[in-house]
């Protein structure tokens, strides 16, 4: 379907700025960065890597999973984090979808924002 082209979607700007207020805090950044390095972590290790408390971190992880972007399950007495990736290809996907007519890119001056599914040419 055509998007209005004149601005985004409620939808799609409500989840936008919901994402760009999650990664604009230094921690959830390195915590998201940090588990796409990994494929999973738990809270203790976190903890330390972030240099951290437990209780800071667990607020930030909680955070982010209700955002969706990342995913929990027990193991014992520990909990273990890890991305959602079909998360990031929704909102990835929300953003470029209202450009149609320059693919998946949005260009600012010289510079251009590009988004491919990893195995797919673009």
């Amino acid at each position: 379907p055509a998007q209005d082209l004149r601005g985004l979607p409620d939808r799609v700007t409500t989840s936008l700025v919901e994402l760009f207020k999650l990664l604009a805090d230094e921690t959830r950044l390195r915590t998201l960065f940090l588990l796409q390095q990994r494929s999973e972590l738990n809270v203790r290790s976190l903890c330390q890597l972030l240099s951290q408390s437990q209780p800071a971190v667990s607020h930030h992880l909680a955070q982010l999973r209700g955002a969706g972007l990342i995913e929990m399950r027990r193991d014992g007495k520990h909990n273990f984090y890890r991305l959602v990736p079909k998360r990031f290809e929704e909102l990835m996907g929300m953003m470029f979808a209202v450009y149609p007519s320059d693919g998946n890119q949005i260009r600012f001056d010289d510079y251009v924002l590009s988004y491919s599914q990893a195995g797919h040419q673009q």
